[in-house]
């Protein structure tokens, strides 16, 4: 047997059939396997020759999972799978053909290309800010995803996105916009009182209550008008705060404070007299003092006040010519009558004859409207004692008064001469011969009228004109 191997050598070839790979799931081939496992001796084979009619299944049979196959054979349409059928492939709606479009069966049993349909996914959406999405099918064709913003916020763009065919969302991304105002609430409108003595009234408030819908933020708050806690004159006022957002959305709100002045009946002045008040002169707190013109004195209360009932405290008084009593022990006691109330010129004359004398008193009588608006008395001291007179108006002085008077004056009895007091009692002026009413009257309101009495005859003029 040794020699016989040397001398004529056997090839052995093992034969296997040859068979396509199984294609898996997605790979769109299918073929049935077998194995065939003879081993015999032979010669070496001619090349094979390709017979079409002898294999009619020349490649494995095609099968795309969720998919298709549309095959042209050179032997007709039952041949699906013979050498040099073409197959174009496709696939079920949903899926994308991964592969060549077209494979062929070749001489090598395989066919040309591999291919499989893959399903149709887009991408995950990204997240939106201050909203959300919701899909109807998460990433797959035909998928739907509806958006929504949080409370507060409203949507800008596209409010739904389809997946569509091509792998991508149709539409643009949307974001939430924050356009909504703030809410903001004022305080309630509120009326006061002005305080007693004042046009005012001091209002406290507490700030407006203000809420963002969206994030919360407010990025500040404005206020038109006085500060809280501030003095608010007579009258209706409105205050205003405007609230801003962090998106610069703006809201605003308004209320009211009135302020009221509780006043008293307006006051008449009394005749021959008349009012300083306090205040506006008739409000709640107001005060007001009746003073009497010169000549006159008061008689009943001297203030009376505005209460919070608008009504006034006590009663009007009257302004009565004024009463001088002579019947005095003293000079002192006689100038204290006048003390506030009049102003006095003194005239002292030798006799009832005296030229000067007679001049001066005539002057005086013609000037005598003159004389009373500026309240001033005249007290005459004629003669030589004892038939020396002393009188003011109708009323007589005693002997002991008039000397007090010359004594505390300095007064002369031996020529004219005559002084000027004014309402406290000082000497402001002296004459040694007649004064003429104008010019009395200069020196008056140049120099001895008070404030009160300018201001008085400032509107008025002169009523003796």
């Amino acid at each position: 047997p040794g020699m016989a191997q040397e001398a004529a050598p056997i090839l052995l070839v093992v034969l296997a059939r040859l068979v396509s790979s199984t294609w898996h799931e997605g790979s769109g081939y299918y073929a049935a396997e077998s194995h065939t496992n003879e081993v015999y001796v032979e010669e070496a084979p001619p090349e094979p020759a390709l017979d079409y009619h002898r294999v009619p299944q020349w490649c494995a049979t095609l099968n795309i999972h969720r998919g298709e196959a549309t095959c042209y054979s050179p032997r007709g349409g039952s041949y699906r799978s013979s050498l040099g059928t073409r197959c174009e492939l496709s696939c079920a709606r949903g899926y994308r053909l991964v592969g060549p479009g077209a494979v062929q069966c070749l001489p090598s049993r395989h066919w040309s290309g591999m291919a499989y349909c893959r399903q149709i996914r887009c991408h995950v959406l990204p997240a939106v800010l201050r909203g959300s999405y919701v899909c109807s099918a998460g990433v797959q064709m035909d998928s739907r995803c509806d958006y929504t913003c949080l409370p507060g916020y409203q949507l800008e763009g596209d409010r739904s996105r389809v997946c569509m065919e091509d792998g991508r969302w149709s539409g643009t991304e949307p974001i939430c916009v924050d356009m909504e105002p703030p809410k903001i609430r004022c305080p309630d409108s509120r009326e006061r009182i002005a305080e007693p003595g004042k046009l005012t009234a001091t209002v406290y408030w507490d700030p407006p209550r203000v809420k963002d819908s969206a994030d919360g933020i407010i990025k500040r708050v404005m206020l038109r008008g006085p500060e809280p806690g501030s003095e608010f004159p007579e009258g209706e006022h409105v205050i205003r705060y405007t609230a801003h957002d962090q998106a610069y959305n703006r809201a605003s709100c308004k209320f009211s404070i009135r302020v009221q002045v509780r006043r008293c009946p307006v006051l008449k002045p009394p005749q021959n007299g008349y009012l300083s008040c306090t205040s506006d002169g008739n409000n709640y707190g107001a005060t007001c003092e009746y003073l009497c013109d010169g000549g006159y004195e008061r008689q009943g209360t001297s203030l009376r006040v505005c209460q919070s009932t608008q009504q006034w405290t006590g009663s009007q008084p009257l302004c009565a010519p004024m009463q001088i009593n002579t019947a005095v022990n003293s000079a002192a006691s006689l100038l204290d009558q006048f003390h506030e109330k009049r102003r006095l010129l003194v005239i002292s004359a030798p006799d009832p004859s005296n030229r000067y004398y007679k001049m001066q008193i005539s002057m005086l009588q013609q000037a005598a409207c003159g004389l009373d608006l500026r309240h001033v008395t005249t007290i005459e001291l004629v003669g030589q004692p004892p038939h020396e007179v002393g009188r003011i108006r109708e009323h007589q002085l005693s002997l002991s008064i008039i000397e007090e008077l010359r004594q505390f004056l300095h007064l002369t009895r031996s020529h004219f001469n005559a002084v000027l007091l004014d309402k406290a009692g000082a000497d402001r002026e002296r004459y040694i011969s007649p004064v003429s009413p104008d010019e009395l009257f200069v020196f008056i309101d140049t120099y001895l009228l008070s404030e009160r009495e300018a201001a008085r005859r400032a509107p008025s003029g002169d009523p003796c004109e």
